[in-house]
Parts: C-alpha cells; sequence; structure tokens
C-alpha cells in the first residue's frame, strides 16, 4: 500500500545561540529527513510564552508535504531537535530549537504524546499569523 502524500504545518521555535542559524539547521534537517517544505512563512520574533524568564523566540511556521504517518513525522521533528542540540529543560523552557507539529492534512489525533491539532495554536497569536500568511483558515 502506497502512503499518502499530506500537507502539514510545523512550527519551529528558538531562543538559545545563533536563533538564525537554529531556524536554518532545522529546516535542513528536516529536508534530510525526507520532510519536502513547501513554504515558509516570515519569521517572527515573539515573546517567551508560559514561562517568561527566558530570552525572546524566533517562530516560524513551513508547510511541508509528508509521506508517512503523523506518529512517523513526530518522531522525525524529535530527532531534529536532539541533532540541533535541544536537551530536556522544564516545560516552556529555553530551547535551542522546537519543532511542533501544528496541522496534518485534515487528521486528528489525540494520544498522550501527540495532539494534532497542536492545542496551542488557539493560544497563540504568533502561530496563527503565520498560518495566515500562508493561506490557512483557522476558525
Amino acid at each position: 500500500m502506497k502512503a499518502r502524500r499530506t500537507v502539514a504545518y510545523l512550527g519551529l521555535g528558538t531562543n538559545l545561540g545563533n536563533r538564525l542559524r537554529n531556524l536554518s539547521g532545522a529546516r535542513r534537517r528536516l529536508r534530510q529527513k525526507g520532510v519536502r517544505i513547501l513554504r515558509q512563512s516570515s519569521v517572527i520574533e515573539t515573546e517567551p510564552w508560559g514561562d517568561t524568564d527566558q530570552p525572546r523566540f524566533l517562530n516560524q511556521v513551513l508547510e511541508v508535504e509528508w509521506d508517512e504517518t503523523p506518529r512517523r513525522l513526530l518522531s522525525a521533528a524529535k530527532a531534529v531537535e536532539r541533532d540541533g542540540g535541544r536537551k530536556p529543560t522544564r516545560r516552556w523552557g529555553p530551547r535551542v530549537i522546537d519543532v511542533d507539529i501544528l496541522l496534518f492534512g485534515d487528521d486528528h489525533v489525540s494520544d498522550r504524546d501527540l495532539k494534532i491539532p497542536h492545542p496551542g495554536i488557539n493560544e497563540r497569536e504568533f502561530v496563527r499569523e503565520s498560518l495566515r500568511e500562508l493561506g490557512v483558515a483557522l476558525t
């Protein structure tokens, strides 16, 4: 059975080190994992969310194509984070790179470690702004 090609949206964030280089490196590593980047939003600098005692973030949303399951995309995203130097930290803490699956086609997933659509979309205006820039209509 041939895998289906799905358009998904990934959120990238970074607030440690050379933030622009971290975003570029994450995009490169995603491509190496088989993610086809179709378009990317502008990079937005934002205040930290949740845990506010940390440096400002650079955030970006990618429109991508993926030929496998959401679970495999999550595995690829976590590998990109590890390969980019992300270390375990407190919830909403500082990070070299964060890769979140925001949307995966029309799929809805509600597992312990994977929720699609991402539950933070409605709480984070910068994510909504970036999705709108890419033409995604949010309800």
